[in-house]
């Protein structure tokens, strides 16, 4: 399986050399705990016409994150971090996305 960092990396048009480059033992791709990092992609996403909404469940004290299209929500996911919720739903939008070739330059992955 594609590491997802990797896969929203090459989503984001990051060339290879670059992905390898930070992916090492001393660097990492942080999409999965910066907001700084996260933010452009959900931004990406949202010009391709989906919506991502995000808010917080009192009762279950969770967040919940949500990609729409239309009136129709597409991903959803819970998790008791918001950027947790966040990076998972955008993973599973980018993996759909990336088996259509939607979004992405041609694939190196």
């Amino acid at each position: 399986m594609i590491d997802k960092n990797r896969l929203i990396a090459e989503f984001m048009g990051i060339d290879q050399v670059d992905i390898d480059t930070w992916y090492d033992e001393h660097n990492e791709l942080k999409y999965h705990k910066s907001w700084d990092w996260l933010m452009p992609v959900i931004e990406k996403i949202e010009t391709l016409g989906y919506t991502f909404e995000k808010n917080y469940q009192p009762i279950d004290k969770d967040w919940q994150s949500l990609i729409v299209k239309g009136n129709d929500i597409l991903h959803q996911e819970f998790d008791n971090e918001s950027i947790k919720a966040s990076y998972y739903v955008v993973c599973e939008l980018i993996t759909q996305l990336w088996e259509k070739k939607i979004g992405f330059k041609k694939s190196k992955l």
